[in-house]
């Protein structure tokens, strides 16, 4: 399983996401141009010392990891308010890599294109976004529930 940001805006978010990272044993993918300039300084705040034990990549931009996803063979599994399958009811695989939008524009239409799926996290109706952040501590977990993924203690 991967857990990868798209261009996010927020620092704190991206420390937050790599913190999850860090205590579920996920790895975190940092596609940019990001907000900030991106590096642990910029992730110390709200990930505090969990970011000296999590595995985190970056990509100079999203072709890039669209390219190692393929030559791994992962799926793309795009979380976005645009969709209408809800998370709970897709079928995540173990090697599936989780795609995050940016927090002021989500990801453009050629993104959403090249994602083998596209799923939402229920919401009330009249009201736009969960944080990011947030929005992938809820996806990452069913995905992990899903795949029995959680690490053992």
């Amino acid at each position: 399983m991967i857990l990868a940001l798209y261009c996010p805006d927020i620092a704190q978010n991206a420390g937050t996401c790599l913190r999850t990272g860090a205590c579920l044993g996920v790895p975190v993918h940092i596609i940019e141009p990001a907000g900030f300039p991106v590096g642990a300084a910029a992730f110390r705040r709200a990930g505090m010392d969990y970011i000296d034990t999590v595995e985190w990549h970056r990509h100079a931009h999203f072709d890039r990891f669209l390219e190692m996803l393929r030559t791994e063979g992962r799926r793309l599994v795009l979380f976005t308010t645009g969709a209408a399958q809800a998370h709970t009811d897709f079928r995540f695989h173990p090697d599936d890599a989780l795609l995050f939008g940016r927090e002021s524009a989500g990801v453009p239409e050629a993104v959403h294109h090249a994602a083998d799926a596209r799923v939402t996290i229920p919401m009330r109706a009249g009201l736009r976004s969960l944080n990011v952040a947030v929005s992938a501590g809820i996806g990452l977990a069913e995905a992990l529930r899903q795949t029995s993924g959680f690490p053992r203690s």
